[in-house]
């Protein structure tokens, strides 16, 4: 089966997805249709701001649907015999699941049975762990459950931030995707079960996850958690200033010899600044 005769819908939302379908772009497979999540209100403002696959799929001209409600989202299987999730953000329901032909792919930035959940990547810098990858499974009603169609490891750097590693995995999950398609659909290769016993999760990140205690935590764990919530949440603490509580955003820190420096700081209300020129004020 050829490029041309695979009929498929993409779902994804983030910058790892945009990755993705890029290099499924670049490679011949054209999706019928990219499944994103609506529009969302951001910033101060609360502008109302697309998704970053929205603004990559309308630059190719991909046709594109938002529905709030999955529920809603008609798949004729006479016209999807493929479906293929990166990094969508919802649960996708079986109904939708079981439509295509070939099974719903599933791109998932850990080695599982490792990691399942919302946020493997940040869960896997938090861990300290030396290496993760990339797993294509095929998808069933649980959770990152599904059986295994192949999987790669990647040996990460000790100091690498969320995004750098989230285009690392993203770029070998796209080349993966590649070579496992039409081998999927010609039945060269066959889905192995995740030994479930080996399992663990992650949870959905929440702003207060950024929390730090820079008394009582490990200057490790601090560490850890400003690679792993890059560019968001981010790390912060809080400290009394002129008789008041303030919130203050550590921006940038190295980590040597098992200490941290912190070198700047955004206090709350006010520009960066170097965390040497905030400690004298």
């Amino acid at each position: 089966m050829t490029n041309n005769n695979i009929n498929f819908a993409f779902f994804g939302t983030s910058e790892l997805s945009v990755k993705v379908l890029d290099i499924l772009l670049k490679n011949g497979y054209v999706p019928n249709l990219v499944i994103t999540a609506p529009d969302k209100p951001q910033g101060r403002k609360m502008i109302m701001t697309p998704p970053p696959l929205k603004i990559f799929a309308m630059g190719h001209n991909l046709k594109i649907a938002q529905p709030i409600s999955l529920s809603s989202c008609n798949l004729p299987p006479t016209t999807y015999n493929l479906l293929i999730v990166a990094s969508y953000g919802k649960i996708i329901p079986k109904s939708i699941l079981d439509i295509p032909k070939f099974g719903t792919l599933n791109v998932h930035p850990s080695l599982l049975p490792k990691f399942r959940g919302p946020s493997p990547i940040q869960s896997f810098i938090l861990s300290g762990e030396e290496k993760t990858g990339v797993t294509i499974m095929l998808m069933d009603a649980e959770i990152d459950h599904g059986p295994i169609l192949a999987s790669q490891k990647l040996k990460v750097e000790s100091h690498i931030k969320y995004k750098q590693l989230e285009e690392k995995l993203a770029e070998l999950g796209g080349q993966m995707l590649v070579d496992v398609i039409p081998k999927w659909i010609s039945g060269e290769i066959k889905a192995v079960e995740q030994d479930h016993n080996q399992a663990t999760f992650t949870k959905k990140i929440n702003k207060e996850d950024g929390l730090v205690d820079l008394e009582k935590d490990s200057p490790e764990l601090i560490y850890r958690k400003f690679l792993a919530f890059q560019p968001w949440p981010g790390i912060y603490y809080f400290t009394q200033k002129n008789n008041q509580k303030v919130r203050i955003i550590i921006t940038a820190m190295e980590f040597k010899d098992g200490y941290i420096l912190i070198k700047k700081v955004k206090p709350e209300s006010k520009n960066e600044m170097e965390y040497e020129k905030f400690m004298k004020l």
